[in-house]
């Protein structure tokens, strides 16, 4: 490779593993597996290539006389890369490592945004445009091959050689999650996607309501939620676990069919009593549950008590908490995402109201 090749392969790197990384937030269906392993692979296609070009530059670092205004910039980026790769090698082998209060996966995730903006500085700052001949050459297309073979072999193999060495890693999900209290009722982990923190609900004044586009809106008595439907479901966290339990509530569709779906509603609109929400496509979230027990436990308070929502397939940041309101809607909700943010501020997301 060319040294302007080599570099323009790491940032094509970089921003795969960006974007793979950030797709793998929203992927829980087994169908998004793809997602994981073109992650995995990724990260060690970017560690064969980072290798490659610290073989070439090693001299000019270890020799201080050749250093230059750029050279310390370039050891910086060299040891994020380095401390990106291996935070996500030891959380993937199954180390239980926390730095800060923080897991090793949480670490991945802000390594791995830091080093793409550096990427991206650099590339805007001192970027030259490729030539034919660093990205096209015969032996330039015959070492990506070589290193896409030896990336998908090590890919392949990692979890064959975390069993043999007896790492907890061989029993993660193919999410790289690992396994907490399943079908333990409410003994599994709370988490909130940012700090929503509201005061418990009072089961007694609880209402649910259904409006959007409905023939009939609906309001309802937590009670009257628990409608003796069932689902066994995973829970799939972004923080790194999975926990897989029996809920009990009414289905989603169920609910749906006795208020009646405007024939324009091809949407669902989760709202949590935070503010916080989510929408998904009709025809999917009829699957899903309002559950009110878990595990034949009513839910905890840190789980959602009266009421959260039970998506299987979707991760566990969609899995609305403390839901007070459901929308019907044509097309999706914009402004979801940022309302899992702003909700922690709120009087209500506060525990103030």
């Amino acid at each position: 490779m060319t040294p302007r090749g080599t570099d323009w392969t790491l940032a094509f790197l970089v921003a795969l593993l960006f974007t793979t990384g950030m797709l793998s937030l929203v992927s829980g269906a087994e169908g998004d597996a793809w997602v994981f392993v073109l992650h995995g692979a990724g990260g060690a296609a970017l560690g064969f290539v980072t290798g490659w070009k610290l073989r070439r530059v090693w001299r000019r670092v270890v020799e201080l006389r050749r250093w230059d205004q750029h050279t310390s910039a370039g050891l910086l980026a060299a040891l994020l890369v380095v401390a990106t790769l291996a935070s996500g090698v030891v959380w993937s082998s199954g180390g239980d490592l926390y730095v800060a209060g923080f897991n090793l996966l949480n670490w991945h995730i802000l390594l791995g945004v830091l080093l793409t903006l550096g990427v991206a500085a650099h590339g805007r700052l001192r970027g030259k445009r490729p030539r034919r001949q660093d990205l096209a050459s015969r032996r330039h297309v015959l070492r990506l091959a070589a290193v896409g073979a030896m990336s998908g072999a090590l890919w392949w193999l990692q979890r064959p050689l975390a069993g043999y060495a007896g790492w907890r890693g061989a029993g993660r999900r193919w999410t790289g999650s690992y396994e907490v209290g399943s079908f333990a009722g409410n003994a599994f982990p709370a988490t909130s996607w940012v700090a929503d923190q509201p005061r418990p609900l009072d089961a007694a004044a609880y209402r649910l309501s259904l409006g959007g586009l409905v023939i009939t809106p609906l309001v309802l008595v937590a009670s009257a939620v628990d409608a003796g439907d069932t689902l066994v479901a995973t829970l799939d966290c972004t923080g790194g676990f999975f926990s897989t339990q029996a809920w009990r509530g009414m289905r989603l569709g169920r609910l749906i069919d006795q208020a009646g779906a405007d024939a324009r509603a091809d949407h669902v609109r989760v709202i949590s009593h935070t503010g916080y929400r989510w929408s998904f496509p009709l025809v999917e979230a009829r699957d899903f549950l309002l559950a009110t027990h878990v595990g034949g436990e009513p839910l905890a308070h840190a789980h959602g008590a009266p009421v959260r929502l039970v998506a299987p397939g979707r991760r566990g940041f969609q899995w609305i908490k403390w839901v007070v309101r459901i929308e019907l809607h044509h097309g999706p909700d914009r402004g979801a995402a940022v309302s899992t943010v702003w909700s922690s501020w709120t009087p209500q997301g506060r525990g103030e109201a």
